[in-house]
């Protein structure tokens, strides 16, 4: 080898280390590229190729003024969770967070929530069917200046004049019928994923969220995350071509990651209002197991289409914005919990999109249509990376990071792999915002809740919850008539997607969607609800 190959193949290994190391916001001014001009040049010519922008965080309007007065409807996991992120956090966590931030420095979950915004709302109702769990919510939101009610109906709720919006966070199955009565009540409403349990109410809830002037809001908290909105950007420049292909995956392997919740030691008929808790499901006697693990079963939860394989959708959609698809094919089966539960366990769900198109490097009309692969195992908490592949390049997606790789046989970057500046194996772009931050999620669900973009994002290097800021989003929508990200149409898509997945699996065939009379094509509505309840 002379001298000036071996000189080429130092500068080379000199910027494939500067594109493994690049810094937090994928910028490409470090000090790596400053080795000799050569590489600088390599550096201008890759900037005026991508022009990828970091992301910052989305604009809210001010929390200033009167307190906006919420009602909360279920205050179980998610509920709470809910409640916490605009402000008020139950005693029994906020000791639980103080002795795990005493053994555990890392554990930063008490300082975090001490340093949320305030966002200057006050909770002046509660429902909940569980009288444990209403009294607990009690608790937290109460004040010398506010002392809230507690209702034993969400229907009395919804008539307080007290209230200005509600939060929805109670079993699946009632989640379409209170958006419903909360909005015919003039309240604005966020509601928890899934949107709704089945197709009927989803037209319902659809029509009566667009004839009403109050904000409607789904909780996709990832919308905060800064990763997908740096994703965005990526997606407008096209810079890795046209996507043909998503692949997308949930593992967990453990009973909470299965929805085996603990069951309450004070659950009876006397603590538990058991006939609101049904409401439109089967009327069956008192039983603790449907009652805390409701998720287990088609007649109150959505199974893994309505519970997990939504949070992916919805981060695809977020970026992709491709809607609903044209046909879904699903299958799965409960191969890893054999405990009465009727909901498959292992899913995996393909979605077509034959119109779907972001652009191309290639010649008009050689490309359109996409795949989205989306598979689901409660046995196994390998880590899988969500995945957007394109014809020029592959984006790897995690909670917080993003990796582009160029594609060996891409077109666009052509020139660029024939010179060997870049190669297939070294990311052309990397995102991570959370260079030197102190890590405080700790079990193997927050974790894997973490890695989906779920728990929280950094802006200005700080971490927030993303929770915090998607209620936030909603409450200044509210005050300032800003945008919200996840809206009934948005909520609309998810659900729909969501609902064919289930059709699919439980009738044993092929769903096409009729985007243009929102209807299944070849199934009425009533039968289609029939085959998905059972």
């Amino acid at each position: 080898m002379d001298s000036r190959d071996k000189n080429k193949n130092i500068e080379r290994r000199d910027i494939l280390k500067g594109f493994a190391t690049l810094p937090v916001l994928g910028v490409f001014g470090a000090s790596v590229w400053s080795k000799s001009e050569h590489i600088n040049k390599q550096k201008s010519t890759l900037l005026n190729e991508l022009k990828i922008e970091a992301a910052v965080a989305p604009p809210k309007g001010s929390m200033a003024g009167d307190p906006i007065r919420l009602g909360i409807i279920g205050y179980g996991i998610r509920g709470e969770q809910l409640v916490q992120a605009a402000g008020y956090a139950s005693k029994r966590w906020l000791k639980n967070m103080k002795e795990s931030s005493e053994k555990n420095k890392k554990d930063t979950r008490l300082k975090d929530f001490l340093d949320q915004e305030n966002l200057n709302v006050i909770f002046t109702g509660v429902c909940d069917v569980f009288d444990i769990k209403a009294e607990e919510a009690m608790e937290a939101v109460a004040s010398e200046k506010n002392q809230p009610k507690r209702f034993k109906n969400y229907k009395e709720l919804l008539q307080s004049p007290d209230i200005d919006g509600v939060i929805i966070a109670t079993p699946d199955h009632w989640h379409a019928p209170m958006s419903i009565e909360a909005l015919k009540a003039g309240k604005h409403v966020y509601v928890e994923k899934p949107m709704t349990h089945n197709l009927a109410e989803t037209l319902e809830l659809y029509n009566a969220a667009k004839g009403s002037s109050k904000i409607f809001a789904v909780g996709h908290q990832h919308r905060q995350t800064l990763s997908f909105i740096t994703a965005q950007d990526v997606i407008r420049k096209n810079i890795l071509g046209h996507i043909n292909l998503v692949q997308a995956n949930t593992n967990r392997n453990s009973d909470n990651g299965a929805w085996q919740y603990d069951i309450h030691e004070k659950a009876n008929p006397d603590t538990i209002d058991w006939s609101q808790f049904l409401g439109n499901a089967p009327q069956i006697p008192f039983n603790k197991e449907h009652f805390f693990r409701w998720r287990k079963w088609w007649a109150y939860g959505s199974g893994l289409t309505g519970d997990l394989l939504v949070h992916d959708y919805d981060r695809i959609n977020c970026i992709l914005k491709m809607g609903i698809p044209k046909y879904v094919v699903a299958s799965g089966g409960i191969y890893t919990h054999k405990d009465g539960r009727n909901v498959p366990d292992v899913i995996q769900v393909a979605m077509e999109f034959p119109e779907y198109f972001n652009g191309s490097s290639q010649p008009k009309g050689k490309e359109t249509g996409m795949s989205f692969l989306y598979s689901a195992t409660l046995g196994n908490q390998f880590d899988r990376s969500t995945l957007l592949m394109g014809h020029d390049a592959t984006m790897k997606l995690d909670g917080h990071t993003l990796e582009i790789y160029p594609d060996g046989n891409s077109t666009r970057y052509k020139k660029l792999l024939e010179d060997e500046s870049i190669d297939a194996e070294t990311p052309l772009y990397l995102y991570d915002p959370r260079r030197n931050q102190v890590d405080g999620v700790t079990s193997a669900t927050a974790k894997y809740f973490d890695k989906k973009g779920l728990l929280y994002t950094y802006i200005d290097g700080k971490r927030v919850d993303s929770t915090h800021l998607h209620i936030k989003e909603w409450l200044s929508a509210i005050r300032n008539d800003t945008p919200i990200s996840c809206g009934i149409q948005e909520g609309f898509e998810e659900a729909i997607t969501a609902l064919m997945g289930t059709l699919s699996i439980r009738g044993g065939k092929r769903v096409e969607w009729d985007q243009v009379n929102k209807q299944f094509v070849g199934i009425t509505v009533e039968e289609a609800d029939k085959i998905m309840l059972g």
